[in-house]
């Protein structure tokens, strides 16, 4: 009985997944390709200079260099065991995602172990490629909510919850996995590998903000309608509009607010120049955005 029910369970959680990839099939390329150059980056940087490695994959390197166990496994096993909490605390598109991202992760390790590795013999550029891959390839799978599994699990739980960000709960957390790692490899291994986190937290938190970044403009015009058709039908962005009250003149002041991407508002304020040089227009950044055109609710 309890066979047949875990069966139907996974193949509604396949049947799910599949219909995940249809509907989002962007945020399904941005996973794989996030989860290619972390594992690139494994094979190519982190195993060949003996460097410590983060979250659970971190511990997997070490059981390799102890054990001589391959990482694949046992990333696999901590995995699914995080997955199995996480199905509650988290929504399932997530663990989905988080599934999909773990298995091609392991799967990949084991693949790219018959790649040439190439012979890098300064260690302290080894470690900040190494950071800097790994850290882009992990912003492209945190931008659309997905996950690579390990520590990401818990991470993203904060994240939700109390908005601390991914690169700064990395940081905090393997440390300590570092300071494990200083009795397995040595000093000079530990120094290049907390030095490999330091530019992976930093090109991890800038990668997923300046995906999210945009400008929010507050726009006082005597034009409003025509300011308003331009921002709809030109740059193809909402407008909503306020109804204002000037302090001094106590004259009504139809006030515009609108969230648009960079380029979007330097065009916005070449209009206004153009059409209206008496207006204001106060530019502020929204370090996310969510809703239809923007970042959508479902990578939550």
């Amino acid at each position: 009985m309890k066979f047949a029910t875990l069966k139907a369970g996974l193949r509604s959680a396949a049947g799910r997944f599949v219909q995940d990839v249809k509907d989002e099939w962007r945020a399904f390329l941005a996973v794989t390709a996030g989860v290619s150059l972390q594992a690139l980056a494994v094979v190519l940087f982190v195993l060949p200079n003996r460097f410590p490695d983060l979250g659970v994959s971190g511990i997997a390197v070490l059981s390799n260099y102890v054990f001589g166990i391959s990482p694949a496994w046992v990333i696999l096993a901590a995995n699914g065991l995080l997955m199995i909490w996480a199905w509650k605390e988290l929504s399932p598109r997530f663990v989905l995602w988080t599934a999909w991202a773990v298995v091609l992760f392991s799967l990949l390790l084991k693949a790219f172990e018959f790649v040439p590795v190439p012979v890098i013999g300064d260690k302290f550029m080894a470690a900040m490629v190494s950071g800097a891959i790994r850290g882009l390839g992990a912003g492209m799978v945190f931008r659309v909510g997905g996950s690579t599994g390990g520590l990401d699990i818990p991470g993203m739980a904060l994240r939700k919850r109390y908005g601390i960000e991914m690169g700064q709960f990395s940081i905090y957390i393997n440390m300590g996995i570092l300071a494990l790692s200083f009795f397995v490899v040595g000093l000079e291994s530990a120094i290049y590998g907390a030095v490999g986190l330091y530019v992976f937290g930093i090109v991890l938190d800038n990668t997923t903000r300046s995906f999210d970044r945009r400008k929010q403009a507050f726009i006082i015009t005597h034009i409003p309608d025509e300011v308003s058709a331009y921002i709809n039908l030109t740059l193809h962005r909402g407008v909503t509009r306020l109804d204002g009250m000037g302090g001094y003149s106590k004259q009504p002041r139809p006030v515009l607010l609108t969230l648009l991407e960079p380029r979007q508002a330097m065009q916005l304020k070449k209009f206004l120049a153009e059409h209206d040089p008496t207006a204001f227009m106060s530019v502020v950044e929204a370090s996310e955005v969510l809703g239809k055109g923007f970042k959508s609710w479902k990578s939550l």
